[in-house]
């Protein structure tokens, strides 16, 4: 099996830069939730229609985010994801900022899914079937016991 790894391109506006035009921290956070999304959109699932739907979202449980180098402003940006595990209520991603082959921010994303009140729920099989294909070779969709 090969890896899938989703590339997603951004662009570094004034906005997402702090005093001294540099990313602020968190706008990191910003481009990996929209690299996901596509991410997802890219395998089918389109988040809204699986709310409306399934009654389902999903909400980041875990971010374990490494800061490697600055990016700045109008900098173009590349938020590589890596699906590699889905198991019960949860999957997590590796995903990866880089500036052309420069690193700047490696992190790993866990994600829960749950329902609108926010209890937990298990992913369901359809959305499983289309995110297998996505997974890393070490990676494995387990199913529910």
């Amino acid at each position: 099996m090969t890896v899938i790894t989703h590339a997603f391109s951004v662009r570094v506006y004034y906005e997402d830069t702090d005093h001294g035009g540099i990313v602020y921290y968190a706008n990191y956070l910003k481009f990996m939730e929209r690299a996901r999304t596509e991410f997802l959109r890219d395998a089918g699932i389109e988040l809204d229609e699986l709310e409306s739907v399934s009654g389902i979202v999903f909400a980041v449980t875990e971010a374990h985010v490494h800061y490697l180098n600055p990016a700045r402003f109008n900098d173009v940006l590349i938020v590589d994801s890596t699906l590699i595990e889905v198991r019960g209520a949860r999957m997590t991603f590796q995903q990866q900022i880089r500036r052309e082959a420069e690193n700047i921010v490696e992190s790993e994303i866990r994600l829960a899914c749950m329902d609108r009140e926010g209890r937990p729920r298990r992913i369901p099989a359809e959305l499983r079937r289309k995110i297998q294909p996505e997974l890393t070779p070490a990676a494995a969709v387990r199913e529910p016991a």
